[in-house]
């Protein structure tokens, strides 16, 4: 993938870019049956109180329903027909015709073009887009969309660009090198899809513009140090001045940095084998 870069015709242009979506190719239309509307809410829970604050408006999406198990489709070949642009996601999805005339969206990895074919089965050969068990697959391999359960569906590396180290397999576990440098181990019973995702250099891409924000359902934030003291711990003080506090603090007076978030008892912390790289 690519990053297509714009004339500065202004200032807003000068220091945007976009993906460029001339690699994508769709040949045939959507089926309506794996499009979905979804309601925003703005930030709000279930009381229509504010959760997340700076969200809101932006253009309308539709869901586009995605494969993430394929338990269903095991040992039956299916045919690329689009590579094609999600709104919902920063990577690119795929429609599959599977051989017994069933469609299906699954994620795009690097690599994957219309025409090429893929499969789940064990016996599948090591090529993006086919799915297997982790005991099927190389140590060594790239994979993504790989489930945490066994049978749930892909839950880790589905973004633009991810994909999951497999190290090693031992004692019905495979382990997991994860994007964020943390290794886990996960039954070797799960799925994956070999390869990474498509679309790596979303990443590079720059905003630009605060309207183009506005379109991706983004409001604006504010500094708390620029606010009054009634609004914000860091607010106050005559011009441009320090925060006057031991450390930062959230808008409602709690530590905004270095705050550890995950639950010390989750039963899941057993399968991690090394934590995160902490990112200074």
């Amino acid at each position: 993938m690519a990053v297509k870069v714009y004339k500065p015709t202004t200032p807003g242009r000068r220091k945007q870019s976009v993906t460029d979506y001339s690699v994508l190719k769709k040949t045939e239309k959507t089926p309506k049956s794996l499009i979905m509307s979804k309601a925003k809410n703005a930030g709000r829970n279930n009381s229509g109180k504010i959760t997340v604050r700076h969200r809101g408006g932006g253009a309308n999406k539709k869901v586009r329903i995605v494969d993430f198990n394929r338990a269903d489709r095991k040992n039956i070949p299916g045919t690329v027909k689009t590579v094609e642009y999600d709104p919902t996601r920063t990577a690119f999805i795929s429609l599959i015709t599977y051989n017994d005339g069933v469609k299906r969206f699954i994620l795009t990895p690097a690599g994957l073009k219309v025409g090429d074919k893929v499969v789940y089965s064990e016996t599948a050969e090591i090529h993006p887009g086919n799915r297997m068990s982790l005991a099927s697959i190389p140590v060594g391999s790239f994979i993504h969309d790989v489930e945490l359960i066994p049978g749930h569906g892909g839950k880790l590396a589905r973004s633009a660009g991810a994909s999951v180290l497999l190290q090693n397999l031992e004692g019905g576990y495979a382990f997991l090198k994860l994007p964020s440098g943390e290794i886990r181990k996960v039954r070797e019973t799960a799925c994956a899809t070999i390869g990474s995702m498509s679309n790596s250099d979303w990443m590079n891409v720059r905003i630009g513009t605060a309207g183009r924000k506005r379109h991706m359902g983004w409001r604006p934030s504010v500094r708390g140090k620029v606010m009054n003291p009634v609004d914000h711990p860091h607010g106050g003080g005559e011009g441009s001045n320090s925060i006057g506090l031991k450390y930062p603090k959230t808008p409602w007076g709690k530590h905004a940095l270095g705050v550890k978030t995950r639950d010390k008892k989750k039963p899941s912390g057993k399968f991690i084998v090394k934590r995160r790289v902490k990112k200074r």
